[in-house]
């Protein structure tokens, strides 16, 4: 059986990436203090209409984006 891809040696996964944006706060708007990760859905995909902030936080809005949009928001369950 092949590996997944994106997993495995020739793909490594930095676990710290996902624990940081499993703790990140929004920092501001209607929903300041909320876990990036707990934003709803119509909210995140507001940015994705409007534009992600520039800088880390924008590039941790667009992760939210595709996390929530391909249904995977069972990555976040357990931390």
């Amino acid at each position: 059986m092949e590996p997944v891809s994106g997993a495995g040696p020739d793909f490594p996964f930095d676990h710290s990436k996902l624990l940081e944006l499993a703790a990140t706060r929004m920092p501001f708007g209607k929903y300041k203090g909320r876990k990036l990760v707990d934003l709803p859905e119509h909210y995140v995909v507001w940015f994705a209409g409007q534009g992600f902030p520039p800088g880390k936080l924008g590039d941790m809005l667009r992760t939210v984006y595709e996390i929530k949009v391909n249904g995977l928001e069972y990555l976040f369950d357990n931390i």
